[in-house]
């Protein structure tokens, strides 16, 4: 079988050594294990860290399995701008045009988001008879009115009519809507003006737990010793990695820090990341000592903070987009068996108490995430349990091979299914 993935928002396996993969990368990786042939379509700028990748169209072979097609587009330096949705028209563009002549696919997963990419694969799969799936990821354009007033949604809905239209369209025309959550399945067959099909289907984020390679642990070691991590016996860490934007809340992440300092408490935070807001954490930061901020760090670097920590931070602004989804950090969490304190309402604050692996704490309150803190930090009985929890919730529900495996035998029920057209169209 060969599938055709189009997603332009992740890390791909070409960027460099230690590089962490997400969904689309852990899904490729697990396509050509299986036998079977992925094409992952790409755009040439490295979001997360804003890095043209390439000068031109380019086709990286990773064995005989895995093909990189790098899309030329023009590059951006922020994640909300005028660039970036330009760089994905770029690459909606040059997708079209090179599809024409590539190997025909059995079937298309396209990621949602981009909306220009989105329109674009659903498009082309109508025209060739090529059953797409459409992974909604991120509530696009639905996301943009999440930090619009009220009074002022109305207005703006109609300014983004057009991405409003991109987005049914390119739900409409696809054969089947999967997403992390089913609230998010819902809400794509929404869009298309369905109603839901056996094919619509919940495919949560996965992670692997294969360990890094004994030469990138030691170096993954250094690393922190050089930085100080862990610190002194019996210091409390709290670890986050993240892209710094708009969808996390880590004022009152430095606050409670803060306030930890000045009781003396030996509490620390490794905040890692790039993101639009890093300069001015750093700033607000500046008088914590407890607050370290390494920047972006590696796949090895991550996975051994995670196995130092004592819990791992999830500081979402609770929008209505987040509250009914389900997201990739919290289950990376727990893959190394780590307690998750969270602010995001919803979904994932049900899901910690319905598991007992982690401790919710109201958002824009750094009073509860101090209490929450410290009285983790008094009772390792109950962090051990939290512990254990959350690495048996992983275990259960979460892992690459059972997630991904099971996302590859419906890919292709769907693609022996293609004359069939399973989405109803």
């Amino acid at each position: 079988m060969r599938v055709w993935l189009t997603q332009t928002g992740e890390p791909l396996p070409t960027d460099g050594p230690g590089v962490r993969l997400f969904r689309t990368g852990i899904l490729s990786a697990a396509l050509a294990e299986r036998g079977h042939e992925g094409w992952w379509w790409t755009s040439s700028v490295a979001h997360s860290r804003k890095r043209q990748r390439c000068g031109a169209d380019d086709a990286v072979d990773l064995g005989d399995r895995l093909r990189i097609m790098r899309l030329r587009a023009a590059g951006y330096a922020r994640h909300v701008s005028l660039g970036r949705l330009l760089s994905h028209r770029d690459v909606a563009r040059r997708f079209l045009r090179a599809a024409a002549s590539a190997a025909r696919p059995d079937v298309i997963v396209c990621s949602l988001p981009t909306l220009e990419l989105s329109l674009a694969a659903t498009a082309f799969g109508r025209r060739q008879g090529i059953p797409v799936v459409l992974d909604v990821r991120d509530l696009w354009p639905d996301i943009f009115l999440d930090r619009v007033p009220s009074w002022g949604r109305g207005l703006s809905r109609l300014a983004l009519f057009p991405f409003f239209s991109m987005a049914r369209r390119a739900c409409a025309a696809a054969t089947a809507i999967i997403a992390p959550t089913e609230t998010y399945v819902d809400w794509g067959v929404r869009k298309a003006g369905r109603r839901r099909t056996p094919w619509d289907r919940e495919f949560p984020f996965g992670y692997s737990e294969q360990a890094p390679s004994p030469e990138d642990r030691l170096r993954a070691e250094a690393f922190w010793r050089e930085r100080g991590v862990p610190g002194a016996a019996g210091e409390f860490l709290v670890c986050f990695f993240g892209t710094m934007g708009r969808q996390f809340d880590l004022e009152t992440v430095i606050e409670a820090a803060r306030i930890l300092q000045a009781q003396g408490r030996p509490i620390r935070f490794v905040l890692c990341g790039d993101g639009d807001h890093l300069p001015r954490y750093r700033r607000l930061a500046a008088d914590c000592a407890n607050v370290l901020f390494p920047g972006w760090v590696s796949a090895p670097e991550i996975w051994r903070l995670m196995r130092i920590a004592s819990v791992g931070l999830a500081p979402y602004h609770s929008s209505e987009s987040f509250v009914i989804h389900l997201p990739n950090k919290p289950i990376e969490y727990m893959s190394a068996g780590l307690p998750i304190v969270s602010s995001l309402q919803g979904i994932l604050r049900d899901l910690l108490a319905a598991y007992d692996c982690g401790v919710n704490y109201g958002n824009a309150r750094a009073g509860e995430l101090v209490s929450v803190l410290g009285e983790l930090q008094a009772r390792p009985e109950r962090l051990q349990e939290l512990s254990r929890n959350a690495y048996a919730l992983f275990k259960g529900r979460f892992t690459a091979e059972t997630v991904y495996g099971g996302m590859i035998d419906y890919l292709r029920s769907i693609a022996e299914r293609r004359h069939e057209d399973p989405g109803g169209h």
